[in-house]
């Protein structure tokens, strides 16, 4: 199931003794376009820090109820590490966030999730076993926040065609599959999606998105209503007029060569 962004702001955090608080916004992976965590504005009982809620973390959804539950306690949340999400988060608090869960390192990998193509597959994994980033010597985590990127100007390669104006993420991989592209200061009213796989350039200094796509491709690609859920039908018909491959096709080929080790 894919779920906007701007949908999934506001969802209610619960844990197993309780109500944690609410979702703000999204940290993804810039490199895999993988949302790493969910920024929760905790409530009144931790004063309304934000904090940071791997995927790894969650056990299932009411969509209907607008809340996400998680396979952690009030407690655990009150003594994690503090993470100021006003500023860049490094590999150092996220080692640190990590070892503190007792969850593996997501990285080092060649797949979504480092060694899994799902949160709960690393899960499977031995934390022992995955790469420290701090013996592999990087600071950066290339984590962006879903806020700060809405908005971004996007250009294909004739020119500008609009802006982002939210993200559809699955829920199984959390993979960003669509940047929401907003174009009414183009064509008036009319929302279109593209994949994060089309992307050939952002400019994270000038909030700019270049894509691989002409503007015409773009003006009549099918209309995009958040409205209504996307069906598989869909997708297809979107990545056959754009004359791409489908990311479930992609995905399977690289999953069946990471096995054979190719």
């Amino acid at each position: 199931m894919l779920i906007n962004s701007k949908q999934l702001r506001g969802f209610s955090i619960r844990a197993e003794d309780g109500e944690l608080g609410n979702i703000e916004e999204l940290y993804f992976d810039d490199e895999t376009w993988v949302v790493r965590y969910l920024v929760v504005r905790a409530g009144g009982w931790l004063g309304g820090r934000p904090v940071l809620i791997s995927p790894m973390s969650v056990l299932n959804a009411d969509w209907q109820g607008r809340q996400l539950n998680v396979a952690l306690t009030k407690k655990q949340i009150q003594n994690s590490p503090d993470i100021d999400t006003h500023k860049p988060v490094s590999r150092q608090h996220e080692s640190a966030y990590l070892g503190y869960y007792g969850y593996p390192t997501y990285w080092g990998g060649p797949l979504m999730w480092g060694p899994a193509a799902y949160p709960t597959g690393l899960l499977m994994q031995d934390p022992a076993a995955t790469p420290d980033a701090l013996s592999r010597g990087s600071a950066d985590s290339h984590l962006r926040s879903s806020e700060a990127v809405t908005g971004y100007h996007i250009g294909a390669t004739d020119g500008e065609i609009g802006h982002v104006a939210a993200f559809l993420v699955d829920d199984e991989s959390w993979a960003i599959r669509y940047v929401e592209v907003a174009t009414r200061d183009w064509w008036p009213g009319k929302k279109v999606l593209i994949s994060p796989a089309w992307i050939e350039r952002v400019s994270w200094t000038e909030s700019n998105v270049s894509v691989g796509l002409t503007r015409e491709a773009i003006r009549n690609a099918a209309e995009y209503s958040d409205d209504v859920p996307i069906s598989r039908e869909y997708e297809y018909q979107l990545y056959l007029h754009y004359g791409r491959p489908p990311y479930w096709v992609r995905e399977s080929a690289h999953s069946a060569a990471s096995r054979s080790g190719a």
